[in-house]
């Protein structure tokens, strides 16, 4: 998965997509700086190597449009994003189950982004239940606000947990309450592994998956 971007770098990205399906070439050095007001060309070509370093573009820099998106379809309005099961799976590092066709209006285009199935209790406070399908898109930590929901990854685990800012200090209200709030400059081996963008929710199971999934639970069954 590639690294996720500074706000800029992800404005950069969008605007080298769009351009591209509008044009069907990469605008060149100069235009990019003229979109972003940026007067300098060695600027605009160090955001776009930081954008070959994270793995969203490949650049040739002897060329004015020598850039390459990686990744990415652009003949369709629509994105596949990986579907997970569960944290655990997004933990172990392991395939994705599935994946959903989005429209890439929706899932801020696409790159990064993933679902998961909330199991479990949940964040009631944040209006997350069990069951509820929550997109996750990549997010730097100097982007998060007091109150985003993010998927971070800690002691070799994936959890929920709401980001706060309290008095000039940052912490992380874990979903889990036998936790105390934890200060982020304090774990280092903490990663973002992206904030909760999007729930979806069903409000009327199909009556055919009620009864199976009644089923399984009067056998004792995991329900998926």
């Amino acid at each position: 998965m590639p690294e996720p971007l500074t706000k800029l770098e992800r404005r950069i990205l969008d605007y080298l997509i769009d351009y591209l399906r509008r044009n069907t070439y990469q605008p060149s050095i100069r235009e990019i700086g003229r979109r972003f007001n940026i007067k300098s060309t060695k600027t605009v070509s160090e955001h776009l190597q930081s954008l070959a370093d994270k793995g969203w573009i490949e650049r040739d820099p002897s060329r004015s449009r020598g850039v390459r998106l990686l990744g990415l379809d652009l003949t369709t309005e629509t994105v596949p994003v990986p579907y997970y099961r569960d944290l655990a799976a997004i933990a172990a590092a392991v395939a994705a189950d599935d994946s959903f066709e989005l429209d890439r209006r929706l899932a801020n285009g696409g790159g990064g982004s993933l679902f998961l199935s909330m199991n479990g209790e949940g964040m009631e406070s944040a209006g997350i239940r069990s069951g509820d399908l929550l997109l996750v898109e990549p997010v730097m930590e100097e982007e998060l606000e007091d109150g985003d929901v993010v998927v971070v990854h800690l002691d070799g685990a994936c959890t929920l947990g709401r980001f706060r800012e309290r008095g000039g200090q940052r912490m992380l209200d874990l979903a889990d309450p036998a936790y105390a709030p934890l200060p982020l400059h304090e774990r280092g081996d903490l990663v973002f592994v992206g904030r909760v963008s999007a729930i979806f929710r069903r409000f009327r199971v199909p009556r055919l998956a009620a009864a199976s999934a009644a089923g399984e639970r009067a056998n004792g069954d995991p329900i998926p």
